[in-house]
């Protein structure tokens, strides 16, 4: 858990995170990479460094965030894997709070597979469908924190973003799973079109065609 005057520096994160994620995931995946490894790690540290002073809770998620980004950066295939498994579990996640219940670990376990699975096969596609729907989310998250939402401010500071929103708003909030459909469906769009388009190979020049001739 991040200190309270933290709050704001972290909504920050994820709104500038979620940009990059929503609308470049693919062609920056490793920079998304990067930012999603250093909040883990960050929240990971200083889960386990507990409620002490600021100074050792600062110094704990710098470690942390500075480890889960080197991590994440240099295990590239693993993270696409990764990425494909949080997908997965993200979906069933989705699907059961619509009816108000818990998933069983078993359903879990096997979307979890299944996305790792399509993430290498399909490794484009689910790239830029994750990055687009998890940087809304985490997008929509941050943005809520910045405009004073207290429950997004809490979830900035402890990094429980992935349970409280969007799939549990308040009955007058229900707008934000339409909110974040829209921004995720969007940033596919864009990824698809302009920024996740393959990069054209460049092309030999006519002289050394020939001279290969």
């Amino acid at each position: 858990m991040l200190p309270v005057t933290f709050e704001t520096p972290a909504a920050i994160l994820l709104v500038l995170g979620g940009l990059v994620a929503c609308f470049a995931g693919y062609r920056f995946f490793r920079t998304v990479l990067v930012l999603y490894g250093f909040v883990l790690g960050a929240l990971i540290a200083t889960s386990l460094v507990g409620a002490g002073n600021t100074t050792q809770l600062v110094v704990a998620a710098i470690a942390g965030g500075v480890v889960g980004g080197l991590i994440l950066y240099l295990a590239y295939f693993v993270a696409v894997a990764l990425v494909g498994a949080a997908f997965g579990a993200f979906v069933v996640h989705a699907i059961w709070a619509q009816v108000g219940n818990d998933p069983h670990p078993l359903v879990v376990i096997l979307f979890s597979i299944a996305g790792a699975a399509a993430a290498m096969v399909l490794q484009r596609y689910v790239i830029i469908i994750a990055t687009a729907f998890g940087g809304a989310w985490t997008l929509i998250v941050g943005a809520l924190a910045l405009t004073g939402d207290s429950r997004a401010l809490d979830a900035a500071s402890t990094g429980n973003v992935w349970i409280v929103y969007p799939f549990s708003p308040d009955p007058e909030q229900q707008w934000l799973v339409l909110a974040w459909l829209a921004v995720g469906m969007v940033g596919m769009f864009v990824q698809l079109v302009v920024t996740g388009r393959s990069k054209p190979r460049p092309k030999k020049s006519r002289a050394k065609k020939d001279k290969a001739a």
